[in-house]
């Protein structure tokens, strides 16, 4: 059975401590689940954070996302990726560990 880590981002800070702890839970066979809200959707827009697309389910709030003024174009994410805080809510539920930013 896989291990599960929820993280949960509401700041624009620590970005390079985001991408090491889901690179390192990722390295151990841990499946990570992020969630941005708040100022974290301000981070979905950065290049780096391409780095986690292929091992970390990504969501980001929608309403967030927009009311800092972001542009789907300027985001990786797919459309699927915008969600509500019902994905979050779901994230707790099914996670072993949780940890927010």
């Amino acid at each position: 059975m896989n291990r599960s880590l929820g993280i949960y981002v509401s700041s624009d800070r620590h970005l390079d401590q985001l991408i090491a702890l889901c690179k390192a839970a990722h390295k151990k066979g841990v499946i990570v689940k992020v969630f941005f809200t708040h100022h974290g959707t301000r981070l979905c827009t950065h290049p780096r954070l391409r780095e986690l697309e292929k091992f970390v389910q990504i969501a980001i709030c929608k309403v967030g996302f927009e009311a800092n003024k972001l542009e789907k174009s300027d985001s990786f994410a797919n459309d699927k990726a915008y969600s509500s805080q019902a994905w979050h809510a779901e994230m707790i539920y099914d996670c072993d560990r949780y940890l927010a930013f």
